[in-house]
């Protein structure tokens, strides 16, 4: 005998007791488990701020509200956002393309992480790592004030090895934040010898890695175009304050 098809029937109980996740879950923006984990603060510190790293990856630009990154504490009429960095900025501050790899993430959790310690006045205390040599780096305290600390909020990010969001992570730590950290997902992390290869990590965040890539498609000119034009306009002018 053929097994039938059976309609699913959903009772009138079934509707009174359904629950509506909220609207952010639903459209799959907001990991509410991880949130709830980040902002929950002990009792025993009443109202004290717990500050969060915010690192938001759009297609076109990064963000670090950082490379979107932001730094956010939590109130009852929202979220406070302390201090903002966008790649976008870094035109500014000599890095006029590729805003969305690596090294521009890099770069814009070490403009937040400035900028932070200026508002607050703690940058003179805490310079943070003023080389970049790709080693992890933690702040030491000062003999005055505790150097700022926050946690990473990374949303639906997928935390890979060598994820650019952990390249922010690096730019936040070496500008002088304290953030609580592994370096096990750094760019240069090996999984056998479970070390960070240094000299790999710091490639990764001086563009090393578009670098060589690039080497491997530079007779192709709808590759890395923008960079390519830059180079050549830059090359002109050197050629022109020569001759002058």
């Amino acid at each position: 005998m053929a097994a039938g098809f059976f309609k699913s029937q959903k009772t009138k109980a079934y509707f009174k007791r359904y629950q509506v996740k909220y609207k952010r879950r639903r459209e799959g923006k907001t990991d509410y488990r991880a949130r709830i984990r980040l902002i929950n603060q002990d009792k025993n510190k009443y109202n004290t701020p717990k500050y969060r790293f915010v690192v938001r990856f759009v297609s076109f630009i990064c963000t670090c509200f950082s490379c979107s990154f932001l730094m956010l504490s939590l109130d009852i009429a929202g979220d406070l956002v302390l201090a903002a960095a966008y790649a976008h900025e870094l035109p500014h501050y000599g890095l006029e393309v590729g805003l969305t790899n690596y090294a521009a993430a890099y770069c814009t959790g070490l403009l937040l992480a400035r900028r932070v310690l200026k508002r607050l006045e703690m940058d003179d205390e805490y310079e943070g790592n003023v080389e970049a040599t790709g080693e992890d780096y933690s702040v030491e305290p000062a003999d005055t004030r505790r150097p700022f600390r926050a946690l990473l909020d990374v949303g639906l990010i997928r935390t890979t090895t060598g994820n650019r969001v952990f390249g922010t992570l690096k730019g936040a730590l070496d500008g002088g934040l304290d953030i609580p950290h592994s370096d096990k997902r750094f760019a240069g992390f090996s999984k056998d010898s479970k070390q960070l290869d240094a000299d790999l990590h710091r490639k990764y965040i001086y563009g090393g890695h578009v670098a060589s890539y690039m080497r491997v498609r530079i007779k192709s000119h709808t590759a890395f175009s923008m960079l390519l034009e830059l180079t050549t306009r830059r090359r002109m002018m050197n050629e022109e304050d020569i001759v002058n």
